[in-house]
Formats: structure tokens, C-alpha cells, sequence
């Protein structure tokens, strides 16, 4: 089918509207009107990194148009979240960690199915689609069984979009990986999208001290609103001193979620020498940089957190009951832009003018 796709065939320049080309549905594929798409993170240096030219964009929520001939999980006319992708047979997946699917990179960055197909092409040659098993930033997307999610016939799509990736990163980061008892304590070093839900959900955990760390003063007030008992500048406080005053001898959780080297020093060394500290990103587009293992050696555990650990067809229906119930008000990080503005809301992303663009596509 014919659709139009925000292609990047430049790292160096915003993405071009483009007429393209969609294969038809595999046996178990699904194709999807999108209604709405959130820019993430990764959405940003994708274009560094993996192969152009691309479409990008995995957050995307729409209306199933047409299904392959043996999915079971959703009809023509269904109204979809699509998250990441994962393979469904490897013991990661068959053991409830889809995140950690062991053909999980290809899926998510290789440019094809699973087989190596490419799914997108244009008047100029292929081009590298099912980003995160979807690729977006598109009015239609070609995704997986396994990596659509039904969404209640009320629940609105700009507020849908976003829990693909980013809003069940940060809240199952705390509801599902670290999992704090009441009173505990937590850092959250990072207070863009991820930091803010994670800080949203380590309040529904009750823990506390709830400490947000960040260099941007709008953001560490919207952190204190959002329900953080204290809040750290990182370009004027002393943050590792603070912590281990605040939390007398340093916090029993950190987040990493700033995806800079000197956070990744701080997040670890601000916990205490049982604490676990969990990293979201990877400083330097994961080059290769100085580390001491000392903080390690000290009894500290170091783990990493893909997609929150989360199993989207059970979290994702969870997280939209949060947000029903005001306990997990992540609407409020939200900025809208049209199909048309989408290399805006890139931009405005990059440059921190918003904490979550959400594309909406009529």
C-alpha cells in the first residue's frame, strides 16, 4: 500500500515527508492506522547511529486496518498501543522478559522483520523500516502480533501512544525491576520523561526520601509537584554529598536516566553499599569511557533496565488504570504537534523546550 513516511536520509538534517511504499502483512503482521506517535529519546539519535535512510518513530497508537492471516489477537477496526518487539520463542521470552528477547537488538534497530525483510521502499530504493517492529512516523505502521496492545475504546490517543516505550520504561523501572518497599529510598538522575514517570511511580511506592536530580530548574520544579520530597541541581549542588545527607548514607535505589558520564558516576556512587542502582541509558552512545569498579567491589549492584521489564499486554492495560486514577498524571509532561510538525517536535525534544512530544495524525 501507499502511505506517507517521515524518512531520514541525512543524520544531519530533520526527516522529509515522503510518499513510500508498505508491504503487505505477513502471517503475523498487522497493519496500523497511526492516530497518534510520541518522540522518545532514541527516536533522537537513531539517525546517528543505525542506517539511513529510515523511518524512525516507536511509540505509535492507531487503528488496526488490516490483519495477516494467522493473527488472533486483534481484528480490523481494534484500537492499538504498539510497543518494542520480541521474537516470542527464545527463553527470554518464553520465561515472561520479552525485553530481553535475545534477537531483541535486530528487532529493534535492524531495519527489517525478523527474517531480514525489508518492509519500505520509495521511488528511490528501500528504505529501513520496523523500527521497534513499527517505524511510526507514518500514517501507517507495519507491526507484529506480539507488539500490539489493545487499548479500551475511550482511552484517547495521544495519551496511548507514549506508554510503548517511555512512560512503562520509567514507571516499571520502579513498579517491576526495583520494586522498593514503603519508606525506602530513590534517586532519580534525569528529570525528562522517564525520570519524571519513574518519579511519579516511586511515589504510588510510597518511597522516601524521593530524591530528582537535574540541571534544569523547570524541570526539578515540575519533579517536586509531581511528587518528589526533595530536589538536587546537579550544576550547583554537591549531589552525592547531598544524597548521602538526605538519606543518611546514601540511597537504598538510584535511577540513571540522564544518559551522561557524570551522572553514571554519581547514580552509583550515591548509594549506600547495599543499594542497586539501574541505568536507563548509555553515556556516550555507549563509546567506551573511564570507569573505577570500586563502588562495585563495595557491595553495590549495578543492573540495567530495558523497556522497564515489562510484558506490555499485562503493564501497559496496568498503567492505563494509573493514569485513570490520577496516580500516574503523566499527561501533564506532554506537548502536542501535528503530522506536519513532527521535525519540530524532533527539535524541540533535542532541544528540551519539551519533555514529551506526541504527534497526532488526522
Amino acid at each position: 500500500m501507499q502511505t506517507e513516511a517521515w524518512v531520514h536520509r541525512d543524520k544531519d538534517s530533520p526527516p522529509q515527508l515522503e510518499r513510500i511504499t508498505l508491504g503487505a502483512p505477513a502471517p503475523n503482521e498487522v497493519v496500523v492506522r497511526i492516530a497518534a506517535v510520541g518522540v522518545c529519546h532514541t527516536d533522537l539519535f537513531a539517525p546517528v547511529v543505525f542506517g539511513l535512510p529510515a523511518v524512525f518513530g516507536h511509540e505509535g497508537a492507531g487503528v488496526v486496518q488490516r490483519v495477516g492471516n494467522a493473527v488472533t489477537k486483534v481484528v480490523p477496526g481494534d484500537r492499538v498501543v504498539l510497543t518494542f518487539g520480541s521474537c516470542g520463542q527464545c527463553p527470554a521470552c518464553m520465561g515472561s522478559s520479552p525485553a530481553y528477547c535475545t534477537d531483541s537488538h535486530h528487532l529493534q534497530f535492524g531495519g527489517t522483520r525478523e527474517d531480514g525483510t525489508v518492509t519500505m521502499g520509495s521511488d528511490q530504493g528501500a528504505v529501513a523500516g520496523s523500527f521497534f517492529q513499527q517505524s511510526s512516523f507514518a500514517r501507517h505502521a507495519l507491526a507484529t502480533e506480539r507488539n500490539v496492545v489493545k487499548i479500551p475504546d475511550d482511552f484517547p490517543f495521544d495519551l496511548a501512544a507514549p506508554l510503548g516505550c517511555g512512560i512503562q520504561t520509567g514507571a516499571g523501572t520502579v513498579l517491576n525491576a526495583l520494586q522498593p518497599r514503603r519508606g525506602e529510598s530513590l534517586v532519580v538522575f534525569g528529570a525528562g520523561a522517564v525520570g519524571l514517570v519513574a518519579v511519579m511511580a516511586a511515589r504510588i511506592a510510597g518511597c522516601n526520601p524521593l530524591i530528582a536530580v537535574d540541571v534544569l530548574p523547570e524541570r526539578l520544579a515540575l519533579a517536586a509537584e509531581l511528587g518528589a520530597t526533595e530536589v538536587l541541581n546537579a550544576a550547583s549542588d554537591d549531589v552525592v554529598a547531598r544524597i548521602v545527607e538526605l538519606t543518611g548514607g546514601g540511597a537504598r535505589y538510584t535511577i540513571e536516566c540522564a544518559g551522561a558520564v557524570q551522572s553514571f558516576e554519581s547514580a552509583i556512587a550515591a548509594t549506600h553499599r547495599r543499594g542497586i542502582c539501574a541505568l536507563l541509558t548509555v553515556p556516550k552512545l555507549g563509546q567506551p569511557f573511564p570507569f573505577a569498579p570500586m563502588p562495585i567491589l563495595q557491595g553495590r549492584t549495578l543492573t540495567g533496565v530495558i523497556e522497564g521489564n515489562s510484558i506490555p499486554d499485562q503493564f501497559i492495560p496496568r498503567l492505563i488504570e494509573l493514569q485513570r486514577s490520577g496516580q500516574l498524571p503523566y499527561e501533564r509532561l506532554l506537548s502536542r504537534y501535528s503530522f506536519a510538525d513532527l521535525p519540530m517536535a524532533l527539535a524541540d525534544a533535542t532541544a528540551h523546550r519539551a519533555i514529551k512530544p506526541v504527534v497526532l495524525i488526522d
